[in-house]
């Protein structure tokens, strides 16, 4: 019933708005040069992947230089469980081991649970996701993280794979 409401109000103010709509707005020459597309990308800026290490459950983890580590899922991941409707996730003050479930994603299509990439203790959870499950979809790897932890032993980092070794992983798996 709302939706014929809106759909009302929209075809009533068209005829307004369409002449808005049909200006013809100079065209930069960038926007007519070929794009290549190269395939499967972590992200649209290397810039968030250059630091990030990946599980082979598709979460990623950044340690910022206070050792803190920001958790996440992979652009992979997300591709694969579309659109996010639910994140649960841990407490702050949980102590988790590697590879421990700490949540899970509810999307419209799946579940899937979530793991530790490091031993440590959530020191903060993403409250955004409460209400803009969403985020995690939108920008995986900076606005839809998922959890801060700290590290508790430095070593395992070194059992996780870069951005390159991820990537082949993923081609790996798609094969």
């Amino acid at each position: 019933m709302a939706a014929c409401g809106l759909f009302r109000s929209l075809s009533s103010n068209f005829f307004t708005v369409l002449p808005l709509l049909t200006r013809s707005a100079p065209i930069s020459p960038l926007r007519l040069a070929p794009q290549s597309y190269l395939g499967r990308t972590l992200a649209s800026s290397s810039r968030f992947t250059a630091a990030l290490k990946f599980t082979d459950k598709h979460e990623w983890i950044r340690v910022d230089d206070d050792g803190i580590g920001t958790v996440g899922i992979s652009n992979f991941a997300q591709e694969a469980l579309g659109d996010v409707v639910y994140c649960g996730l841990p407490e702050v003050g949980t102590q988790l081991a590697q590879q421990e479930e700490f949540g899970a994603l509810e999307s419209v299509k799946a579940a899937s649970e979530l793991y530790s990439p490091l031993t440590g203790e959530v020191v903060e959870v993403n409250t955004l996701l409460a209400d803009k499950p969403g985020l995690v979809n939108k920008s995986c790897y900076k606005d839809g993280w998922l959890m801060k932890m700290t590290i508790a032993n430095p070593a395992e980092l070194d059992a996780l794979m870069e951005e390159a070794a991820y990537e082949r992983y993923i081609r790996s798996i798609e094969d």
